[in-house]
């Protein structure tokens, strides 16, 4: 596998994987967390593209996941404030949104977490606390669970994760 920056060429597959992920999610207990809205909107991941900030997951030439990550300090204004615990530190920092897989390909959820993590050394991710799929995720590659963060986009809390330390 591997990770490249999307293009608009991608968008489509980007929106199929969005689609099934939904339904994934749904169909494991988290009906709530991109369902209520059909998350992620398509102006967002446009946006996305246009910024350099969407990648996708390439196995055997076919896209098979797709993320949102951005680095650097204090990047993500939602992390700011931190219920019930609280983050390591503040150094510089890289954030992933949005992660989701085809479903066929085995390991992209790892794989792309994993090269986050190698472009900075630091960090963070969120989720809905009914996603014991991306809990389960998070916790198997090294993060801890630092608190309780809310977003912007509904009125779920979110669990707060982060990783540190080369390694």
């Amino acid at each position: 596998m591997e990770i490249r920056h999307s293009t608009e060429q991608d968008f489509p597959r980007i929106m199929e994987i969005y689609r099934h992920a939904r339904r994934f999610m749904a169909e494991h207990g988290n009906p709530h967390q991109w369902g209520d809205t059909a998350w992620p909107p398509e102006p967002l991941i446009h946006a996305d593209i246009a910024a350099g900030s969407s990648y996708v997951c390439v196995s055997e030439g076919r896209v098979a996941g797709t993320f949102f990550f951005v680095q650097g300090p204090d990047i993500e204004p939602t992390y700011r404030v931190i219920e019930d615990g609280s983050w390591a530190d503040e150094s510089p920092y890289g954030v992933i949104h949005r992660l989701a897989g085809d479903g066929v390909q085995k390991g992209v959820g790892a794989f792309c977490l994993q090269w986050a993590f190698a472009q900075c050394g630091h960090l963070r991710a969120d989720t809905h606390g009914d996603n014991t799929v991306m809990q389960s995720l998070l916790e198997k590659r090294g993060f801890v669970h630092r608190g309780t963060i809310h977003v912007v986009e509904d009125p779920y809390p979110r669990l707060a994760y982060e990783k540190t330390g080369r390694g």
